[in-house]
């Protein structure tokens, strides 16, 4: 009994860092959804854009059609182009689906799971940094709080799940466990093609992991872990064969609706993202604006910028701490080619409406922060850090719960 209660107590005491960095995400949220006006415990106040394609596949599945044979669309201004939600990947519908079966409707669900996710996020950040409570842990969770892109965590949208299973994978190269790896590698690919970078690291994972086991073991776990990873890009392939007949389903509706397809030139795209303007595109001129709305029409410029800081921050630490130890820490690797390829991806794929939220899984290079050196410095630059992205949080925010981020 007496080991009961000492587990219980060792338990919560764990548990509390990660919940209240959640309870803190999700105050902070709703003050910014008050003043713009929005419910925030709402479902609606939740789903924006791409939410409807996934409460669509969480509801009916796939399909794919052309806008034109369809009555109503040619009058409702769509182009003759693939329509359907085959752009979208099923490892977050089909969660949705598992909690609308416990008797929630799909809407709610979808919100349960995003913040069900999101306090996993924390939970497993807080174990990458050793559950131990110090001023920079402090920090860094209370970055975590306010990550550029985090306002897509508390959405219907996958990206706090693919987050946590890119946690998982990180979680599972550390602790040595390929399976572990594996199953967070599957479902952050299976969640969107952005989670698709746990299959390089997991492949590359072979220089810097398992190092505990002989070449071979080393070679088999981390090719192993890595074609499990990809498993989830071919599952989420087949779902979308199987409604539609097509192999090329996903392919075929992003080069027709969204001119993607091919690597493009991420200069170029980069440019292009940070020079749309969201505002005259999708805010509703009927829309009446709140004092904080009319600030943040265009965010997305900051974000931009915010993020390749973070990325120059981390490298600069990174890099620092690998040429002062000659090694780093197999998560470490891990967090920093994810880090590296999550940033880069969404511009060498033409994601020019949607690389803000793509960002947000940046958030598995948190644990990076904790290579900064001196102690003054480390703590200087979290404060700093954390002051921009508080801001930059609140005013992106806006932006989602006007309607105008996709």
């Amino acid at each position: 009994m007496l080991s009961a209660r000492v587990d219980v107590r060792a338990t919560l005491r764990w548990s509390t860092p990660p919940f209240l960095a959640w309870l803190a995400a999700s105050a902070i949220t709703w003050c910014v959804a008050r003043a713009s006006d929005v419910a925030y415990w709402s479902v609606a106040g939740r789903e924006r854009w791409d939410s409807a394609h996934y409460l669509s596949i969480s509801r009916d599945g796939y399909e794919m059609f052309r806008c034109w044979d369809r009555a109503g669309y040619a009058e409702a201004g769509f182009r003759d182009v693939l329509c359907g939600n085959v752009a979208w990947f099923p490892g977050y519908p089909v969660v949705v689906r598992a909690f609308a079966a416990a008797g929630l409707s799909p809407d709610v669900a979808a919100v349960v799971v995003s913040e069900l996710a999101l306090l996993g996020m924390f939970a497993a950040l807080w174990y990458l940094l050793g559950s131990r409570l110090t001023s920079v842990t402090g920090l860094i969770m209370a970055l975590g709080v306010v990550f550029p892109g985090g306002i897509y965590f508390h959405m219907a949208f996958p990206i706090a799940l693919g987050t946590l299973a890119l946690l998982v994978a990180v979680i599972g190269v550390k602790r040595g466990s390929w399976v572990i790896a594996a199953a967070g590698g599957f479902v952050a690919a299976a969640c969107h093609l952005v989670g698709a970078v746990a299959v390089g690291m997991l492949l590359l994972s072979v220089f810097f992991a398992w190092r505990s086991d002989p070449v071979r073991v080393r070679v088999a776990k981390a090719l192993g872990s890595a074609v499990v990873a990809a498993g989830g890009v071919l599952w989420a392939k087949w779902m979308m064969w199987r409604a539609t007949g097509a192999w090329d389903a996903y392919e075929q509706i992003n080069e027709s609706s969204y001119g993607q397809g091919g690597l493009k030139n991420p200069l170029t795209e980069a440019r292009t993202a940070y020079d749309l303007p969201f505002k005259d595109y999708f805010l509703n001129p009927d829309t009446t604006l709140t004092w904080l709305t009319r600030g943040s029409l265009e965010a997305h410029h900051l974000q931009l910028w915010l993020n390749g800081l973070l990325v120059l921050v981390l490298l600069f630490a990174t890099g620092w701490r690998l040429l002062r130890d000659r090694r780093l820490e197999v998560d470490e690797w891990a967090a920093l080619l994810l880090m590296g390829a999550i940033f880069l991806m969404p511009f060498f794929a033409g994601a020019k409406m949607s690389w803000y939220r793509n960002h947000g899984q940046m958030f598995v290079a948190l644990l990076l922060f904790r290579n900064i050196r001196p102690r003054w410095l480390q703590i200087t630059v979290l404060v700093v850090l954390l002051v921009l992205c508080t801001v930059q949080y609140v005013r992106l925010a806006a932006m989602v719960f006007a309607g105008v981020l996709v």
